[in-house]
């Protein structure tokens, strides 16, 4: 998808952010840093206060670091070897992170955090950025756990199977596009759409669905807008699925 760093990098930031798992784990963070007080709080800030001071530095420190990783390896995606990214996301993520901790701190207290405890939650921030790039780029052993094809491929002659591109309205069928052709289907839109399982995709008109992944441009054509895809073809967007395509980071915002 032809989209540049920075929407990559908030897609990414929204999507990791909307995860329930990712919420529970920065509830429980806040927690745990409000009741042990590390870097000095517990020695200077009082319970509550230390509570809400964590309330604010954790989400925002952790969104600082995931659009900051996602930026830089998005921005080196062609390199070669991905050691490149990971360190410099690395230490992009340790500077941001930590000069994030120094503005929140002067705003909250006048002054900036000691060069010792900045440099500490400077590494801190690294080394897990590094650690999270490592476990997200690793293999998915359990089979079972990959996508399983969407519903809507049953329908369609073995020829014609494959990856799933779009779908349009036609009169009373839907012409469902895939990597290996075209075919029609007697059924409704949002039946198809039902049936695209796990791929990611928007009904980005009333007459038409499109897969994020073969998204490969889109332009703003008054208050609408083109999109082209994989396969050359383009399809219209419609003014009121202008916002989904924005937040799916196909737009910029």
């Amino acid at each position: 998808m032809s989209t540049s760093p920075t929407q990559h990098a908030l897609r990414e930031m929204r999507q990791t952010v909307s995860k329930p798992i990712a919420q529970i784990i920065l509830i429980a963070v806040i927690v745990l840093l409000g009741l042990s007080g590390p870097f000095g709080t517990l020695e200077n800030i009082s319970f509550g206060p230390r509570l809400a001071y964590w309330a604010v530095i954790v989400p925002v420190t952790f969104a600082v670091g995931v659009l900051t990783s996602a930026f830089i390896i998005d921005a080196m995606r062609a390199q070669k070897s991905p050691w490149p990214a990971r360190i410099c996301g690395a230490i992009a993520t340790a500077f941001t992170v930590g000069t994030t901790v120094t503005l929140i701190n002067a705003l909250a207290f006048g002054s900036a955090p000691h060069f010792t405890q900045m440099g500490s939650v400077a590494l801190t921030a690294g080394v897990i950025s590094f650690v999270f790039q490592l476990i997200s780029e690793q293999p998915q052993a359990d089979s079972s756990s990959a996508p399983k094809p969407p519903a809507l491929l049953q329908r369609l002659d073995l020829e014609k199977r494959g990856a799933l591109i779009s779908m349009s309205v036609q009169d009373h069928y839907v012409e469902v596009t895939t990597s290996n052709g075209t075919s029609l289907l007697l059924m409704r839109l949002s039946d198809a759409i039902r049936e695209t399982g796990d791929v990611a995709g928007l009904q980005v008109h009333r007459s038409h669905w499109a897969a994020l992944a073969h998204i490969t441009k889109a332009k703003r054509d008054g208050d609408k807008a083109i999109l082209t895809l994989s396969d050359g073809r383009t399809l219209p967007a419609s003014r009121s699925r202008i916002k989904d395509l924005k937040e799916a980071g196909i737009l910029p915002l």
